[in-house]
């Protein structure tokens, strides 16, 4: 684990000016930065539910059925490590490991990564290049209401601008090719949720 920082999941907080928008907020055990990641509205709930242990849907979710999966053929998760930032993209890979203490290694979303890792009670690292060009560097702060406070809002207001950087604020103006070229980017990169608006604004633009 040479290089890799120890994580655990902070909470997810709303973006308060991006519709849409929610930020993983992850932190150091042994450290003060935090690292949001924007995740779809989806993925939010899913690692939600399954931080709340007493919160049962009435079916299964996506990312439940590893868990089913998991226990019929002996594989668990060992660990999920972010290994990359590339163009405000978070790589990761999930390790997993079968009854017979074989290791593999599967790309995978951060998002549905940390889905898994929250229900194999996995533990979630990230490469420390990845932490210092994404995480916040916050001062340790004293447990007193105004002090919280003001951190959080430091957070907010990084969640913010990286929500605006990542899903766009004002599609205005734009041509349909360009509307069309900018979602195939999307969708590439995986952002199904600025893929979504854009999708939408092309249909706005059609009619």
């Amino acid at each position: 684990m040479n290089n890799l920082i120890s994580l655990i999941i902070k909470g997810i907080s709303y973006s308060q000016t991006q519709t849409g928008a929610y930020a993983l907020i992850l932190e150091e055990k042994l450290g003060t930065r935090k690292l949001p990641i924007i995740i779809g509205s989806f993925e939010a709930q899913s690692i939600a539910l399954a931080l709340e242990k007493d919160i049962n849907p009435p079916r299964p979710l996506t990312h439940d059925l590893f868990i089913s999966l998991g226990k019929v053929y002996n594989i668990t998760v060992e660990s999920v490590y972010i290994y990359k930032l590339e163009d405000g993209v978070f790589y990761s890979n999930i390790v997993f490991i079968n009854e017979d203490g074989e290791r593999h290694e599967i790309d995978s979303r951060t998002s549905d990564a940390i889905a898994l890792a929250v229900r194999f009670n996995a533990p979630i690292y990230a490469y420390e290049h990845v932490v210092e060009k994404a995480g916040i560097h916050l001062d340790i702060v004293e447990e007193d209401d105004e002090d919280i406070q003001h951190t959080m809002d430091q957070i907010n207001e990084e969640i913010d601008f990286i929500a605006e950087s990542e899903l766009g604020s004002d599609f205005s103006g734009w041509s349909k090719d360009e509307l069309e070229e900018e979602m195939k980017k999307a969708v590439m990169n995986e952002d199904y949720e600025l893929a979504a608006r854009l999708r939408d604004e092309i249909e706005n633009f059609k009619n």
